[in-house]
């Protein structure tokens, strides 16, 4: 079992930046790939970015490259959400994930194949 606790989220105006935390328990830290995902009002949760045990990045979604970026702490047990030039459209209550259950395309985008999931950090960005 891993339990993943979210923080750091907030009301953030348009350009600002924001970093958001998720820590977490119950397993060796550094042998679980992690996920960012969010999801805003009406619709469905989307991959954010991920980063593998090994600390490499796996992907980033194309709304987000080039503003958000992902890294890790093993010894403290957190990965983080560094999140630049915030836009209304970032708007979302933000989801950490771990554990992926399978490795075979696109493994680290798909929502179902993480078997740990945080209770969501509320990110607002005002338009």
């Amino acid at each position: 079992q891993v339990q993943l606790v979210e923080s750091g989220g907030g009301l953030v105006q348009a350009g600002g930046s924001l970093s958001v935390s998720c820590a977490a328990s119950g397993r060796t830290f550094s042998s679980i790939d992690m996920g960012w995902f969010r999801q805003a009002p009406g619709k469905e949760r989307e991959f954010v970015i991920g980063i593998t045990r090994a600390g490499i990045i796996t992907s980033y979604a194309d709304s987000v490259k080039g503003r958000f970026t992902i890294s890790r702490d093993n010894a403290k047990n957190t990965v983080y959400l560094q999140m630049n030039n915030l836009a209304s459209d970032d708007t979302a209550v933000y989801y950490c994930a771990a554990g992926a259950k399978w490795y075979g395309s696109g493994w680290y985008k798909r929502a179902d194949n993480y078997a740990y999931w945080g209770q969501g950090t509320q990110v607002t960005v005002p338009s």
